[in-house]
């Protein structure tokens, strides 16, 4: 069990303010008139203490205090411009932010979970006591902000009001950092205090990134105290490990559902998006490791919410309920392009959205490219390694992208045409019918399939692989992540894994309120079916038919083909859908290549799985016993059949 507000509180205690009056003289040495005069419209003192004690820590010359204003978020862009931390771009309104190019994505391996005495954590997790982390904080953050400009804003991880929205505050040194979160979250400057009398806690999130040296980077830390929902973050610039409203605040918000969510919360990296079909609305939530298709996924939707994350309730009407944290997407640009992603493409090529690039090629004419555009492009430009030209390689020989695959755009969800705003804010969320769990998986599950029921449902979402090196799975040529989320789980994986099985088993679901789960596949490959190459069966258009039938298949409109490890489509059923959707033939063939059971794979990666999570401590026996199930059915199949089951012989199979 997680204890709150246990332990020393670092910020405070190395602060070393006390009371709310030490704190006013604090804000009256460091902030101009206008900026007092905003921070007095504040009336928590918890959350006055936590800023006073960021200042007080950080000894930045002055403050600034954004109240979401369009004026106070221009000032922060325009700071940001004049800073260099961004640079102007020939698109209006489009910037472009480079990270060190030894810092192109998360740093996983200075990033911590302060925890008390005997406190667990996930074994997934690096961990650092409560005493080694103030000693850090004391020597390398006391000071590290003179000279500079502290900005703070107050945010909501989640529309005002909503069961599951927590308030946050962002306090950083980084105008980058701070445009970013305008963007991507929703300002609550003018009702803070009522949404932190309303949830009854707040995070807090403290970064500086100090002289932005390759030097400093062996010495930058991400911490993250769970007792205290305080995140530090220092000597770095990449916004996932900065702009830790993010999955910095999501760990703590899975904690929060795991340990006092009752078995009614989940908070899960998963994106949210609605498909209408014969006149239903059917919202999805789906999971999928990055690189996987999860935005490509919210985005064949028909009503886009959330490409990341999503905070989930079972409501008082029976209905699994979701919310997106944030109103933007930090989205990777690699193969997004107009054949794919035509809804995000008018949103980078065409004037009209603000976005921030990060970590792509511009050209002289101050135009961005990327890998995988489907566009001509030039020969040598400035990217994330500084002067780029085609051809160009590292320090070990290897030719240098054009972009990095880790850049990133930045941008307002409502300037994408299928986004639904009204839905996207509204804090009684949108009633989840399907959820989905998908990986990069070229040579064993289908592209579509639903759990029998909720324990096989949780073991689909345990189960996701994505495709890795033989150095990182040996000959398995997979790596495992479940539920896409195991990175941000800071508790033990059995307590996160219990309250799965206890969420989708839940007796307040209402009937037609229970969501079916279900995997998705986007990635078979011809080899990995009896042809020759590792080009895919599928292609990104493909989503939409895939979702479509899991929509019918909740609402009951279609019949399925039962399996040992769940429910596969049909071909008719698919060939009019590929027709009518996307108008694509979908030949028999194909669909049996796509829909054949190769039992001695999945018998495999069962194996692979079982072995892993029989590593983990006080697992739920559930979990063995949904494995022994599919285990026994591919067995019986495969002697009946042979290791390779076509759809035609398990309709046969059932009769």
């Amino acid at each position: 069990m997680l204890e709150l507000r246990t332990g020393i509180d670092i910020l405070t205690d190395v602060g070393g303010i006390e009371s709310i009056g030490e704190a006013w003289n604090i804000f009256k040495e460091k902030m101009d008139p206008g900026n007092l005069a905003k921070l007095e419209r504040i009336k928590n003192e918890e959350a006055l203490l936590k800023i006073a004690n960021a200042i007080a820590l950080c000894e930045p010359d002055s403050v600034f205090i954004s109240t979401g204003s369009k004026a106070d978020m221009e000032k922060t862009r325009q700071w940001s411009l004049e800073k260099c931390e961004e640079a102007p771009l020939a698109m209006k309104d489009h910037t472009i932010h480079f990270d060190l190019p030894e810092e192109q994505g998360r740093i996983v391996d200075r990033t911590f979970y302060i925890v008390n005495d005997r406190e667990q954590t996930s074994v997934l997790a690096k961990k650092i006591a409560r005493d080694d982390a103030l000693a850090y904080v004391k020597q390398y953050m006391k000071g590290i902000m003179k000279g500079k400009r502290m900005l703070v804003g107050f945010f909501s991880r989640g529309p005002a009001g909503a069961k599951l929205a927590f308030p946050a505050l962002e306090i950083t040194s980084s105008t980058y950092v701070m445009h970013s979160g305008d963007i991507l979250y929703r300002h609550v400057y003018d009702h803070f205090d009522e949404q932190l009398a309303r949830s009854g806690r707040f995070m807090t999130n403290l970064h500086a990134e100090g002289p932005n040296r390759p030097e400093d980077l062996p010495n930058a830390r991400v911490f993250m105290d769970r007792s205290w929902l305080t995140t530090f973050s220092t000597f770095c610039t990449y916004a996932g490990n900065t702009l830790l409203l993010k999955k910095g605040n999501h760990r703590f918000a899975v904690d929060l559902a795991t340990y006092y969510g009752g078995g009614e919360e989940l908070s899960e990296h998963m994106f949210i998006t609605g498909m209408k079909d014969d006149g239903d609305l059917t919202w999805f939530a789906g999971a999928a490791p990055s690189g996987c298709g999860k935005t490509t996924t919210a985005m064949a939707g028909t009503d886009f919410v959330g490409d990341d994350l999503a905070q989930m309730w079972i409501a008082e009407d029976g209905t699994l309920r979701a919310i997106n944290p944030e109103q933007g997407i930090f989205g990777i640009v690699a193969d997004v392009n107009r054949t794919g992603d035509p809804h995000l493409m008018k949103c980078l090529r065409e004037e009209g959205t603000e976005v921030i690039w990060s970590n792509v090629l511009i050209d002289d004419r101050k135009v961005p490219h990327w890998t995988g555009n489907e566009e001509e492009h030039p020969e040598e430009g400035l990217n994330f390694c500084g002067r780029w030209h085609k051809g160009k390689k590292d320090a070990e020989g290897k030719e240098i992208p054009i972009s990095h695959p880790n850049a990133r755009c930045t941008l307002r969800c409502d300037a994408i045409a299928n986004y639904s705003p009204a839905l996207g804010a509204a804090p009684e969320g949108v009633p989840i019918k399907v959820i989905t769990y998908s990986g990069r998986d070229a040579d064993t599950m289908p592209p579509v399939w639903v759990a029998k029921n909720p324990d096989h449902g949780v073991v689909i979402g345990a189960s996701i692989v994505s495709a890795a090196t033989a150095t990182e799975v040996g000959a398995t040529g997979v790596k495992r992540q479940p539920w896409a989320n195991a990175p941000f789980i800071p508790g033990p994986l059995a307590d996160y894994m219990g309250t799965q099985f206890e969420f989708f088993n839940s007796p307040n679901f209402s009937e037609r309120g229970r969501p079916i789960l279900a995997g998705l596949n986007y990635f078979l490959t011809h080899q990995a079916r009896g042809g020759k190459g590792p080009e895919l069966l599928g292609e990104k258009r493909d989503v939409k038919v895939w979702l479509t039938w899991l929509a019918r298949r909740a609402h009951g409109r279609v019949d399925a083909i039962e399996t040992p490890i769940g429910f596969i489509p049909k071909y008719e059923d698919l060939r009019r859908l590929f027709s009518s959707i996307i108008d694509k033939d979908y030949p028999y063939d194909l669909y049996e290549k796509q829909f054949a059971i190769y039992a001695d794979k999945i018998l495999e990666r069962i194996a692979l799985q079982s072995e892993a999570f029989g590593k983990e401590k006080d697992l739920p026996e559930k979990l063995f016993r949904v494995f022994d199930e599919w285990n026994t059915g591919l067995l019986k199949l495969k002697e009946s059949n042979g290791p390779v089951v076509t759809p035609d012989q398990l309709i046969a199979a059932t009769v």
